[in-house]
């Protein structure tokens, strides 16, 4: 569903409004819509009402350069109507009583939304007009990335939106795969300043690590080493199943990480491409009693199941903390960062490990939809093709070019504005400078722009490069689940009706077990009968599956190949 939508029920409830409403606002019958399967060859209409989304500190849109440089090519006009607070209650207004802009832009429908309002004519089929005629740059893209069409196209074969992502992947920094930013979202570090000091070598084994831990704790670094208050030490912190700060990467020694995803928590994909769940596997079972160990010994952060990122961040900066996971090491340890290094992939007790990869935020296509009230649906189009031109996308992203990009160094890379250059020229940040630039809306990026159009942010470089040189070379299997799975109606019923409780019921239960022991014979049973019999698992499981089949046969891949699948960071 997409942010701050409504729920399932109150788009039932507007659904059926619309069966009414939609006679009054012309629903399929309006001249957008031509024969089925063809496109509308009307192009009488060249001025257009656009609905869309936008930053609270934007500067508004009609007066953005790039928009209407491209409006002039395109030989259209826009009126706009932006809104940055309460979009989604008013687009639902809207809707319901017929009162249709051209096109709504930048909301961020969910697959869900645009099956249903494709189904009843609100929105206009896309398919027909995505070809070397209507469409050439959109088209080139998805003819070398199937992947993306799969993405967009809805269970009845249309396409209700252009897409959008943020692709980063590791392409970018040289790899001949393009493994998300996103796919080992947490990166293990270890005081090595704190190591020499008691002469213990860098794990490579949890076993190792238990012992380097007790040794951080019986011996107080925190206060030997950093002068904080004595008994202050805490061998191991993170969060409970949090996204980049969480303890997940530790149980790949038992042959998984569950990560928290953007799918559903505990799903894997197996090599064979079957999908099943790990929160109900003996390995899981097994982790679970071995790291309350660690936790009852007071190795790890008695406070994990509850602090935030800040306190995390304040224990780590101040010098308490020996192990932890986070985006990067410096922006985790502050001052002590160069006391640190990252832990590799421990092997567990049996001495294997295995890293169960992650995928990144997916494409959405609910940031652009064309209405039946359009009438010239072509030239609008026109339009919005010049948006899947590399230094387009690049402008309505961050910025103009001569505004937020300075220049192009020696290979024709456009350079970002530094903080510094802000500040002196415009008074603000490059972080607040983008947010005045950005515009909301099917914004495409592909990891090759960076290669051919723009400089990643170094960060960026620099985690990419991590995960190629460090991480990715441990993972064994990169089967991961697609986030650009499209559902049934009947798989979205489903998972509506169970996803909530069963990640909450393997939460709860998982993070008991790690604080109070366990689990018995008879614990463990009951909880898998509850998975079963009252929280869906089966009919999620065969959701899941039938979702990923269609798409491997769509796409014509692998479950390994879906590894690549890349970040929405916008």
């Amino acid at each position: 569903m997409r942010k701050n939508s409504w729920k399932k029920a109150a788009a039932l409830l507007l659904t059926a409004a619309m069966g009414v409403s939609m006679a009054a606002c012309g629903g399929s019958s309006t001249a957008s819509t031509a024969a089925s399967g063809t496109a509308n060859a009307d192009t009488s209409q060249t001025d257009f009402d656009i609905m869309s989304g936008i930053s609270a500190l934007s500067g508004g849109y009609d007066d953005n350069t790039v928009l209407k440089s491209m409006e002039d090519t395109a030989g259209i006009k826009v009126k706009w109507e932006t809104q940055s607070d309460s979009i989604d209650e008013q687009v639902n207004v809207r809707i319901a009583g017929g009162d249709l802009p051209d096109a709504f832009q930048g909301v961020g429908f969910s697959n869900y939304d645009l099956s249903n309002y494709g189904s009843d004519g609100t929105f206009i089929d896309l398919t027909p007009y995505i070809n070397d005629t209507y469409m050439p740059n959109l088209s080139k893209i998805l003819k070398e990335n199937p992947e993306i069409k799969t993405a967009i196209t809805m269970n009845d074969g249309g396409i209700y939106g252009l897409p959008s992502a943020e692709k980063m992947g590791t392409s970018a920094v040289g790899d001949t795969n393009d493994y998300s930013i996103f796919t080992i979202p947490q990166f293990s570090m270890i005081n090595k300043a704190w190591l020499d000091k008691l002469g213990l070598p860098v794990p490579k084994t949890l076993d190792e690590l238990h012992d380097a831990l007790q040794a951080f704790k019986d011996n107080d670094m925190s206060h030997t080493f950093y002068g904080n208050e004595a008994g202050s030490t805490i061998p191991m912190s993170t969060g409970f199943d949090q996204w980049c700060w969480g303890q997940n990467i530790f149980y790949a020694g038992f042959g998984f990480t569950n990560w928290p995803n953007d799918v559903i928590n505990d799903l894997e994909l197996n090599d064979d491409g079957s999908v099943d769940f790990v929160c109900t596997k003996d390995n899981y079972r097994k982790a679970l009693t071995y790291f309350h160990d660690w936790y009852a010994e007071g190795l790890m952060d008695q406070e994990m199941f509850s602090q935030d990122t800040t306190q995390l961040m304040a224990k780590c900066s101040q010098g308490y903390v020996g192990v932890s996971t986070w985006w990067y090491i410096e922006e985790l340890m502050g001052d002590h960062a160069s006391d640190y290094v990252y832990l590799p992939i421990l092997d567990g007790p049996d001495g294997t490990h295995n890293v169960t990869i992650r995928t990144g935020g997916g494409t959405s296509s609910g940031n652009l939809s064309i209405t039946s009230k359009c009438k010239s649906p072509a030239n609008l189009l026109k339009f919005y093709d010049q948006w899947y031109v590399p230094e387009n996308v690049m402008q309505l992203q961050y910025g103009p070019k001569d505004v937020y990009f300075t220049g192009q160094d020696s290979n024709g890379l456009w350079l970002s504005i530094t903080d510094e250059e802000s500040k002196a020229k415009y008074g603000k940040s490059a972080g607040e400078l983008k947010s005045q630039y950005e515009v909301a809306g099917p914004k495409l990026i592909l990891s090759d722009y960076y290669n051919t159009t723009f400089k990643m942010e170094d960060r960026a470089i620099q985690r990419l490069k991590d995960l190629k040189d460090t991480w990715m070379p441990s993972v064994t299997s990169t089967a991961v689940y697609p986030v650009d799975c499209v559902y049934t109606s009947d798989e979205l019923n489903t998972i509506d009706q169970y996803k909530t409780d069963f990640e909450n019921t393997v939460s709860e239960q998982e993070g008991l077990w790690l604080k109070n022991g366990g689990p018995t014979d008879d614990e463990w049973n009951a909880y898998v009968t509850k998975l079963k019999d009252s929280c869906g698992m089966d009919e999620l499981q065969k959701a899941y599956q039938g979702a990923y089949d269609r798409y491997k046969t769509s796409v014509g891949s692998t479950g390994s190949t879906a590894a690549s699948a890349s970040s929405s960071a916008s």
